[in-house]
Formats: structure tokens, sequence, C-alpha cells
């Protein structure tokens, strides 16, 4: 299978099922002297893991990582690093009324045609399951961004019809909400929101924000591999996500130049953007300011409802999904957009050292 890999410098390769042993990522890239433990993996881990509240998958596990290579006394070694998270509690015989039906909402038919042969268990490689292993190598990325200044942010902004209010951000209470929404009162009508969608065996989609703080101008390269364009495809790369926008987004197509365009005024500390509709990237490249990322996510198509369903046999079947599924994926999928944003971002930062002469001689002068 091709397309398990990710970057360029700062280069991941994600491995595993959701229903097989397990699941794990290599990092190729990472350089020599990080400090690195399990403890700083796990940390981000937890915040994806199932089981956590009402509104995830019951499916029981622990999602503990295993560094397999790469870190010696606690410090990267600049070889490969692979890590290892291990499957405890597949319930594969939830899904063996499905091995001869494509469900609604997920990439069964796909995967057959393409292959001829799919893992019905869960998904198999399309699983959201994968995306612990994303986690796993974000946690890294995130880890060197801090040590150079940067650091990346994602929340909930809205779960269905429910938007945060931004004036009401509060990030200590995101970091506690089951939701990961920063505003308290948008949480509260969620929670109804999801008790009323789960009552009707349904799901909910939603979006989430992310920020990046500290990036310096001129990360990103100005033609193909824009910084937006590879935040985009990084984003879009989670499984369930349908749209990705940065700044404005659609919304700078209903507006003038003159609106849209970001003006700067001169301040006590100097000059500064009076505005950020560019979402912090300009040309493909970062001009100082945050990068402002949304990413849209569609509900969860594991729904206990009947539906219609193509077989193999060439019918249409009326059933019902089984098994443990999240009724809305998104509070989960936070942490893997933060991930995905700090792999994507780390990678540009390394690559823009051969920029300039000026960056070379710092390292070899």
């Amino acid at each position: 299978m091709a397309g398990s890999s990710f970057g360029s410098l700062f280069r991941v390769t994600t491995w595993g099922e959701s229903h097989g042993r397990g699941l794990g990522v290599t990092v190729d890239g990472c350089p020599a002297g990080l400090a690195l433990c399990e403890e700083d993996i796990q940390a981000y881990l937890d915040r994806r893991k199932p089981g956590q509240s009402r509104y995830t998958t019951k499916r029981s596990e622990s999602d503990s990582v295993e560094i397999w290579s790469g870190v010696f006394e606690g410090k990267t070694t600049g070889t490969p690093i692979s890590l290892v998270i291990r499957n405890s509690d597949q319930h594969s015989k939830d899904y063996s009324n499905l091995k001869d039906v494509y469900r609604p909402g997920h990439a069964d038919l796909g995967f057959e045609e393409k292959y001829g042969i799919r893992d019905y268990r869960g998904g198999g490689r399309s699983s959201g399951r994968e995306t612990a292993a994303r986690v796993a190598a974000g946690a890294i990325a995130a880890k060197i961004l801090r040590e150079l200044g940067v650091e990346v942010m994602a929340y909930t902004a809205s779960i269905g019809p429910v938007v945060c209010d931004p004036s009401a951000f509060d990030e200590e209470y995101m970091r506690s909400s089951a939701l990961y929404m920063p505003d308290a009162d948008a949480e509260e009508k969620a929670r109804e929101y999801l008790e009323d969608c789960m009552a009707q065996k349904d799901s909910s989609g939603g979006t989430v924000h992310c920020v990046v703080k500290g990036l310096p101008a001129g990360i990103g390269e100005p033609v193909f591999d824009k910084l937006d364009a590879l935040l985009s495809q990084a984003l879009f790369s989670i499984g369930a996500v349908k749209g990705v926008e940065i700044g404005d987004g659609l919304f700078a197509a209903m507006s003038r130049g003159s609106e849209n365009n970001d003006q700067y005024q001169e301040t006590e500390e100097g000059p500064k953007k009076m505005s950020n509709h560019a979402g912090g990237i300009l040309g493909g490249m970062s001009d100082g300011s945050s990068v402002l990322i949304r990413a849209a996510f569609k509900p969860t198509p594991s729904i206990g409802q009947a539906q219609t369903m193509l077989g193999r046999d060439g019918e249409v079947h009326a059933m019902e999904i089984t098994g443990r599924h999240d009724p809305v994926i998104v509070p989960r999928a936070v942490v893997v957009v933060e991930c995905m944003t700090a792999i994507t971002v780390l990678d540009l930062m390394m690559r823009n050292m051969t920029a300039r002469m000026d960056h070379l001689r710092k390292i070899y002068c």
C-alpha cells in the first residue's frame, strides 16, 4: 500500500489496523539530542484514547505507547524512532455480519475495488484508530516546536448546530472539557444535542479550529509545497475531514479587497497587523502572525439505525451496524488535528534551513 508516509525531512510512516495486533509509526528525521520519553508521547495519546466520556466509543484501550528504537538514555539518537501501540479490546465478531456488504459513509467499496480484498473488522487501515499512530508522531513534532518557540493548539469550535462564542474562549475550561470546547455555555448545549442524537441512534459532525503561535515569517514553499497546501493535505488525510479553511476561508470569496487585506498600524510595540483574514499565510508562506486553520468533520458514519447498503452480491440490503462507535468524532479528533499540524509545520521549518546561505553559515562556519 502506497501513501502511508507523510513529510519530507521529518517523515512519518504509520502502520497497522484497527483490529490487528497493534499499530504504530516510524519517525525518520528527528534530530539527535531531543530529550524524549514515553510519557511525553502518552500525554497526547491520552487526549485521544477511547472510553473517556459518554460521547466516545466504549472500546477500552489504554493506548500505551512503547518506544522500540531511536532513543538512548533519554535522548533521541538521530536514527528512526519506532513507536508501537498494542490493541487489547478489539471485538472483531461485531463486524462479522458486515463482511459481505459495503457500509454507507465508509471506504468499504473503494478498498475492495482497489485491492480485491478488505479487512472488514472496523475498517482496517481506514479506521479512525489509525490516527493514534499520527498522534504519537505528532507529540514528538510538538515537543521540538516548543523548543523552537512555536505552540500548536486545537479545540472543538462546533458540534452540529452548536457553535462556540469566540468572546467566551476559556482555554483552562477547554482543557478539562469532555468535548474540548472552550465555551461552557456552548458545551452544555452541545451535550443536549448529542443526547438527542444518541437517543435516536444517530451521530453528529462538527469543526475543529487550530492555532499556530510563534511561527516566524517565511515558512513554506511558494509554489507546490505551500504551507496552506500541505496543511490542507495533512488535515484532509484524516479520514472524516470534509473541509479545510485557512483564515477567513470561504468567507473571503464574499468580501472586497479593501476588507480582506490585512493592513498594518503603528503601535507602541512597533507596526502590527490590524486583522488576520489571511490566517497567517500569504503566497504559501507564513507571514509572522498566528496561523489559523479550520477542519470540518462529517458525522460518524457508523450509526445504530437500520440503513440500506450495497452487498457484494449486487443487491441492496437493509441492515443495522453493531459495535462500539463514537456519536461524535470531533472531541477525539482535536489532538489529531493538532498533531498533523505540528508535523507539517516542523517539516517545513526543517526544509527552510536550506533557503538562505546565512542559514547554512550558522551551521557550518
